[in-house]
């Protein structure tokens, strides 16, 4: 709010009502302008201090606004080269996920909740019961033809519907998908770091999920404003390493 303005705003200011009304206008400007989203910057370390890829991190503001980058409404995960691609994928309540297997041999797609087991056959080529995990047989890719893919939707959000990815043939393929609760949810870089660009002003919780930890990190609380927010949080765990392709 510049001088001119803010002398405007002064109680003792008076001034005929074509004035005084323009004062009140130009106040509540002030105050629009000075009401702005703010950026914080959130890493991740593993129990030995190390920075930790393909953390979720969930950032719940004490006030209502609109995300200008929520998750995704569809996303494609990959099965190329005995591996989930991406790992971990973050998408919002509703989602459709659309798996695909590059690969020349089959795969299962079996999905389950961290600690559950999943009581499915795996000679299914179909998904069926979604909200409660499910497996499935994708066939895999022939030469000179498209993949095969097969889509789901995802509805249940946060960390009870957090699902774990794997695969009855081949034990070493892992994978994640995390349904956000909230539209300000993205998952770290290689180097243990998620930006977040557009948090609006004010009090907001933080909160991280991984694969290895199996339940959510104990909540912590920061202030985003004109300075860009910084905090560190450390796992209990020290994820295993993903195998190279």
């Amino acid at each position: 709010m510049n001088q001119q303005t803010f002398a405007l705003c002064r109680p003792d200011h008076v001034r005929p009502t074509s004035h005084l009304l323009r004062a009140m206008t130009l106040c509540a400007l002030g105050v629009a302008a000075s009401a702005h989203a703010g950026s914080l910057v959130v890493t991740v370390l593993d129990k030995d201090g190390k920075p930790t890829p393909d953390a979720v991190v969930i950032v719940v503001p004490a006030v209502k606004a609109v995300a200008k980058n929520p998750p995704p409404m569809l996303a494609i995960i990959n099965q190329e080269k005995m591996q989930f691609v991406p790992a971990v994928t973050v998408v919002s309540p509703g989602a459709k996920i659309r798996f695909t297997n590059s690969d020349a041999w089959d795969h299962h797609v079996r999905m389950a909740a961290p600690g559950l087991s999943l009581p499915t056959d795996p000679a299914a080529t179909s998904p069926t019961s979604v909200s409660n995990g499910f497996a499935l047989r994708l066939e895999g890719k022939t030469e000179g033809k498209p993949a095969k893919s097969v889509e789901v939707t995802l509805d249940k959000p946060g960390p009870m519907g957090a699902s774990l990815l794997g695969c009855f043939i081949h034990g070493s393929m892992s994978g994640a998908v995390y349904v956000a609760d909230s539209p300000w949810t993205v998952k770290t870089g290689a180097d243990g770091t998620a930006m977040l660009d557009d948090v609006p002003d004010g009090a907001a919780t933080v909160r991280v999920w991984h694969t290895a930890q199996v339940v959510e990190l104990k909540p912590q609380t920061v202030l985003v404003g004109a300075t860009p927010g910084k905090l560190t949080m450390q796992l209990d765990v020290v994820p295993r390493r993903r195998r190279s392709s």
